[in-house]
């Protein structure tokens, strides 16, 4: 994967993670035509790079269709101060790449970043490739088969990766699924205005007390208020990863939860400031938005 960021001077600039010719890269491309990429090596330094004015966007994948959430960016946007600003649908085709000469039937390993290689998991076992291995995105798993000429390894990655490294595409569309799909989100250092003449999406983050239907009664807030809910994602809270439940009985250790929730509303909508409103007073021990912006109503 790439992260992207961007300057805006009288381009934007978008910082992304990995080597050009990365997917990230070709999602600042589609949210943002004019935009001047810089590639970095991973997500955390995009979200820096944005954070000390190196650029004005980072563009950095959260979901994939096949191989599920990112749960290290969701990691990092708690820890940054970032907004998410808007999202983009990229529909990711993985090639099989090798240097010149190289075939099929000479390969004994694929290289790529972890949620490529799950993506390709059968069409690569049916080659009869065995053997993975991960890096850290999918374009540098191209750049470095090409610099280490390597005979038995091919990368999985973009048609783009092929041309810029000089490789050859053995096989395309290797991903499981057609509909092999990314969502990627935009962030910079200030939220954007929300608007209610357009669709719009927002994602928070909050945390709950112990307790039998706590999580039930926090999502009605926005049932009641007829919002629907596109995404929800739970993950071990890192600066309370242990609660102790003490009953009559031996205490009982639990993790301590954040739930990342994305829903159909602006932040500009009342009906979405009255939920959010009744979900901070009545049960949330904490919530923070992180973003209210258009929803990519585009084709992936």
């Amino acid at each position: 994967m790439i992260l992207t960021t961007m300057r805006c001077n009288a381009t934007l600039t978008n910082q992304s993670q990995g080597c050009p010719g990365a997917y990230s890269e070709a999602a600042a491309k589609k949210a943002y035509p004019s935009c001047e990429t810089v590639p970095c090596e991973y997500f955390e330094t995009a979200f820096q790079a944005v954070e000390k004015w190196a650029a004005d966007r980072a563009v950095l994948p959260l979901e994939n269709s096949l191989g599920g959430s990112i749960h290290r960016n969701y990691d990092l946007l708690l820890r940054h101060r970032l907004h998410i600003v808007g999202e983009v649908r990229l529909a990711v085709r993985h090639c099989l790449l090798a240097n010149r000469g190289v075939k099929i039937e000479n390969l004994r390993s694929a290289m790529s970043h972890p949620q490529a290689l799950a993506q390709c998991e059968q069409t690569l076992t049916q080659l009869g490739i065995e053997h993975r291995e991960a890096v850290d995105d999918t374009a540098g798993a191209a750049k470095q088969i090409a610099e280490e000429n390597l005979q038995d390894t091919a990368a999985v990655a973009s048609s783009l990766a092929a041309q810029l490294y000089g490789l050859d595409i053995l096989a395309e569309n290797i991903q499981d699924d057609a509909d092999n799909v990314t969502r990627f989100m935009m962030l910079a250092r200030e939220p954007i205005i929300p608007r209610t003449d357009k669709p719009f999406k927002t994602s928070i983050v909050f945390s709950l007390e112990e307790g039998p239907g706590q999580l039930f009664k926090a999502l009605a807030v926005f049932a009641l208020r007829k919002i629907n809910l596109t995404k929800m994602e739970s993950r071990p809270h890192k600066k309370r990863p242990l609660r102790v439940a003490d009953d009559n009985s031996t205490p009982l250790k639990h993790f301590d939860y954040l739930f990342y929730v994305d829903f159909e509303a602006s932040m500009a909508d009342p009906n979405a400031q009255n939920a959010l409103s009744n979900l901070k007073q009545e049960f949330a021990t904490f919530l923070r938005v992180l973003g209210s912006y258009p929803t990519d109503v585009t084709e992936a």
